[in-house]
């Protein structure tokens, strides 16, 4: 009888498609995938260390799995096991700890699963993780993919711990992502979200540039089976005019962008070292909707940096306020171990990045909203995902609109056409009750 092998993820869409990759691994070495609580015989736990709350989540999760299965095989992975390996070795029931460089090398660790009184590390310097690794996670509905094409980050964020945790920025070859863009779509996956930790600079190996990412771009367009290709994050300074005309015009990438912001306030963009004012996010948004008036536009956005006064707070919302973007994700600060930004002054008292934290999600509702509010009355495609909840199942346009419908297995990863007609209490959008699916 084969071994059971179960995941959990924390954190990011590249954390995601590794995982997919590292289960695959497994499957080759002849373990069954089983659910967390199915009483495995190893547990994998991809960790994520953005704030010190995913930290303490992996402790958690821990502790979770040795009630489920007390005399299983505790695994530790990903960024917090990078940055933090010997606090991880002391939680209670870990076995072992492989840092970024050694993850992809699991099965070879994995060659005897007795529990041990002391937990093995295996964590090189992460500037031993050099090489990249390619990856990409397929779902149970294989609706969509996360396609890792791009890992590590060469910039200096004063709050960024990802740059000490994944290594300095390396991608694939356009060839190799393309292979991967054609398997997927052997396996009747419909859309591809490219991932990265800093996508826009896609095209770095061996410390030299050899491909920019607007060639993937152009790459990926030509790539038949694959009916959606979705940019997930963006930095704006790496979001270039032919970037944007291209998706304007384009088969296959959707008009969705996520772009970073992390402040509307120049001074703290400066104390967080990014690389442009807020005045170039403007044109960025502004070129996108002259483009694509019905894009989304999703904003990352720090509260409570050292520094962030009450008055850089209300200029960063009222810049918010203004702006045409569709939804915000929210991040408190946090200090984080070996940057910059945890030993400056001005620090944010924790009630105070609260309260911020709390209006942001109150204006992002707002801007969902309003955006979901100017797609009503149209006809546009849907594809569905096995998302059942109280009887329902939900889909997403183009543009990224979360659509409700009533269950109907059938409907499962298939592109609809469908016509938006209300906005639900829950605050997704609703078609009329009865009205006939168009096919794809």
């Amino acid at each position: 009888m084969n071994k059971k092998v179960a995941f959990y993820t924390l954190g990011c869409k590249l954390n995601y498609s590794e995982t997919s990759s590292i289960g695959r691994l497994f499957s080759k070495a002849g373990y069954d995938t089983v659910e967390f609580s199915d009483t495995p015989d190893v547990f994998v736990i991809n960790t994520c260390s953005v704030t010190e709350n995913a930290d303490k989540k992996c402790k958690k999760i821990v502790k979770e799995a040795l009630k489920i299965s007390p005399n299983a095989y505790v695994t530790i992975v990903g960024c917090y096991a990078q940055l933090k390996p010997q606090e991880i070795a002391e939680i209670p029931g870990v076995d072992m700890v492989l840092g970024a460089a050694e993850k992809f090398m699991i099965i070879d660790h994995i060659t005897d699963l007795t529990k041990k009184p002391k937990a093995v590390v295996y964590n090189q310097p992460v500037s031993e993780a050099n090489q990249f690794v390619p990856a990409y996670s397929v779902g149970g509905d294989r609706t969509r993919t996360f396609l890792k094409v791009q890992d590590g980050c060469d910039y200096s964020c004063t709050f960024c711990t990802i740059p000490l945790a994944r290594g300095s920025s390396r991608s694939d070859t356009i060839q190799n992502v393309i292979e991967q863009a054609k398997e997927i779509a052997l396996s009747g996956v419909k859309e591809i979200v490219l991932t990265g930790v800093n996508l826009g600079d896609f095209g770095i190996r061996n410390g030299q540039r050899e491909d920019k990412f607007f060639d993937l771009v152009k790459a990926l367009d030509e790539v038949e089976g694959i009916d959606r290709i979705r940019i997930s994050s963006i930095e704006p300074n790496l979001l270039t005019d032919e970037i944007i005309d291209f998706v304007a015009t384009s088969k296959r990438f959707v008009p969705h962008f996520h772009i970073p912001l992390q402040s509307g306030s120049d001074k703290i963009l400066g104390l967080m070292r990014r690389r442009y004012k807020r005045d170039l996010y403007v044109n960025r948004v502004a070129k996108i909707k002259e483009l694509m008036p019905d894009c989304c536009i999703g904003v990352d956005v720090i509260v409570g940096f050292p520094g962030e006064t009450r008055e850089d707070f209300i200029d960063t919302y009222n810049f918010l306020n203004e702006l045409n973007v569709s939804y915000l994700h929210v991040f408190t600060y946090s200090e984080r171990e070996n940057t910059l930004a945890a030993d400056m002054s001005g620090v944010v008292p924790g009630s105070t990045r609260n309260d911020r934290s709390k209006m942001l999600h109150i204006l992002s509702d707002k801007k969902r909203r309003a955006f979901y509010e100017t797609q009503l009355n149209k006809n546009e495609e849907v594809l569905f995902e096995r998302d059942i909840k109280e009887g329902y199942m939900h889909g997403f346009t183009r543009n990224y609109v979360k659509v409700k419908v009533k269950y109907d297995p059938i409907l499962v990863n298939e592109l609809k056409t469908v016509y938006l007609t209300n906005i639900s209490p829950d605050g997704d959008v609703e078609i009329t009750e009865g009205q006939e699916i168009l096919m794809h």
